[in-house]
């Protein structure tokens, strides 16, 4: 699944810069476009894109302007959203929006599932050297000709993306879980950055990939069982710290 791949690679990010509460909370601004998308008979990854992208922007530009952190402004948007998304949203939806259905996507939403997956992870890697270093120092890389503001607008734009591309597969509740967990797990065992970044793409699409196969036999939904799999390598990796890798 490219939706696991992009994902765990846009969470290695949201890991280092200790945003990995920021991602989990970001998802729940989705739900008020889902439950639009839902209302109107439209696709829901646009109205969730929609109301992502307008917080994506929102958090940017509050955090510059009030110098107030990330997690802030998000916890805010978060608790509104979450609000108007369970006000607006029909019950017979509700179970779909936050869970997911993957059963319920098309040939069409798949294709487009992976041409903005892959285009999201391209971006990111001519980005990333640039936002590790503004991560390490914003001086630094202010010195090395870097527009930090820039950069950061961007990556906040390519994690709405991935969070409305991952809503319709695991939900708006999990999808943090799914950007966060194989980024962490990576993290415990990974020696570099390089082999960070690779490790977290990779238990993302094998977090994904092994979500939609057990569920294919289990009838299960595919999303928690994805968040399960995480899980599971979480645990082996630490374990593999703890007793291979010392």
């Amino acid at each position: 699944m490219f939706i696991g791949l992009s994902a765990g690679y846009i969470g290695s990010l949201i890991v280092l810069k200790r945003m990995a509460l920021v991602g989990d909370a970001l998802s729940h601004v989705a739900l008020p476009g889902l439950a639009l998308g839902i209302l109107f008979n439209f696709n829901p990854f646009l109205g969730a894109f929609a109301f992502l992208f307008v917080s994506a922007v929102l958090t940017w530009y509050i955090e510059r302007t009030a110098k107030l952190p990330a997690e802030s402004i998000v916890g805010v948007l978060f608790v509104t959203a979450l609000a108007i998304g369970i006000l607006t949203i029909p019950e017979e939806g509700l179970l779909e929006a936050l869970f997911g259905d993957i059963s319920k996507i098309t040939t069409v939403g798949a294709v487009l599932t992976i041409l903005t997956s892959v285009a999201v992870m391209y971006i990111m890697k001519i980005t990333y050297n640039k936002l590790v270093l503004a991560v390490i120092s914003e001086e630094l890389a202010v010195s090395k000709g870097i527009n930090v503001t820039l950069v950061n607008l961007v990556y906040l734009l390519l994690v709405s993306i991935v969070v409305a591309i991952g809503v319709s597969v695991v939900g708006t509740l999990l999808i943090g879980a799914l950007v966060v967990i194989p980024a962490v797990a990576a993290k415990i065992i990974s020696p570099n950055l390089s082999r960070y970044a690779f490790l977290s793409s990779i238990f993302g699409l094998v977090s994904a990939t092994a979500g939609v196969i057990s569920a294919s036999y289990t009838n299960l939904p595919a999303g928690p069982l994805a968040i399960f799999s995480g899980l599971t390598l979480f645990l082996g990796c630490l374990a593999a710290k703890k007793f291979v890798l010392k």
